[in-house]
C-alpha cells in the first residue's frame, strides 16, 4: 500500500518547487539537483538557490510538518553535486566545444550564455568562475564555455571549487541558521527565499558597482 502511494508521490514532484522536490528524494535530490544544475545545460530552470536554504532550513526542526533533513548529509550532498557538475561541465564544453551550447532554442539559455561570456571578460577567470555560481542560469553555461574556451583546468578546479563550496555550503547554512533562530520559519518561506536569491545576489552586484566606479574614475582622469 506504501509503495504504490510512494511511486504516485515521486512522479507528481514538481521539480521548480524546492519543498516538493526534497519531500520526494530528500538529501539524494539535493545532490542530484546541484550536478544537475552545475554540469547539465538541461538543467538550467532548476531551483538551486531556494533548494539550498530550504534544506538548510528544513534540518533545523523549527519547521511545521513530517519533513526532517540531516545537516551533516546534506551538506555533503550539496557540496558533492555542485563541485562535481561544474567540473563534468567543464570537462563537457573541453570536449564538445560550443556546439552543445549552439543547438539549444532556449532564449534564457542563450542569455546566460551572453552573461557567462560577459564574466569572463570582465571579471576574468577566477572572479567570473566564483561570481557565476550566484546567478542563476550563469551558473550553468558558464562551466562548458570555461571548457570551450580552454580555461586552464588547474585554474577552473581551484575557483570553481572556492565558489561551489561558498554557494552550496553558504546558503545551505543560511537556511540552518535562520531556521534555528525563529520558530516556525516555514510560514515566511516565500519571502525568506526571495530574500536569500536576493542577498546571493550580492557579489555580482558589488563587483558590478566596482566596475562602474572604475570606468567612471578613468573617464574623469581622461
Amino acid at each position: 500500500m506504501t509503495t504504490p502511494m510512494l511511486a504516485t508521490s515521486q512522479l507528481a514532484v514538481n521539480v521548480l518547487d524546492a519543498h516538493s522536490l526534497l519531500a520526494a528524494f530528500g538529501v539524494l535530490g539535493v545532490g542530484a539537483v546541484m550536478f544537475a544544475e552545475t554540469g547539465l545545460l538541461v538543467g538550467f530552470f532548476l531551483p538551486g538557490d531556494s533548494l539550498l536554504f530550504t534544506a538548510g532550513l528544513l534540518c533545523t526542526g523549527s519547521a511545521q510538518g513530517s519533513l526532517h533533513l540531516s545537516l551533516g548529509p546534506l551538506l555533503v550532498a550539496a557540496a558533492v553535486g555542485a563541485l562535481a557538475g561544474a567540473q563534468f561541465g567543464y570537462l563537457l564544453g573541453r570536449k564538445a566545444g560550443g556546439a552543445l551550447l549552439a543547438r539549444s532554442r532556449s532564449p534564457r539559455l542563450h542569455e546566460g550564455v551572453k552573461r557567462a561570456e560577459e564574466f569572463l571578460q570582465r571579471y576574468g577567470h577566477a572572479k567570473a568562475i566564483v561570481l557565476a555560481r550566484f546567478v542563476p542560469v550563469v551558473r550553468t553555461v558558464l562551466n562548458p564555455m570555461a571548457g570551450a574556451l580552454e580555461v586552464p583546468v588547474r585554474t577552473f578546479t581551484l575557483w570553481q571549487v572556492v565558489g561551489g563550496l561558498a554557494w552550496s555550503v553558504g546558503l545551505t547554512l543560511g537556511g540552518y541558521a535562520l531556521g534555528s533562530s525563529i520558530p516556525n520559519v516555514d510560514r515566511y518561506l516565500l519571502p525568506l527565499v526571495a530574500l536569500i536569491v536576493l542577498v546571493s545576489l550580492t557579489p555580482v552586484l558589488a563587483e558590478v558597482y566596482r566596475g562602474r566606479r572604475a570606468a567612471r574614475s578613468e573617464e574623469g582622469r581622461g
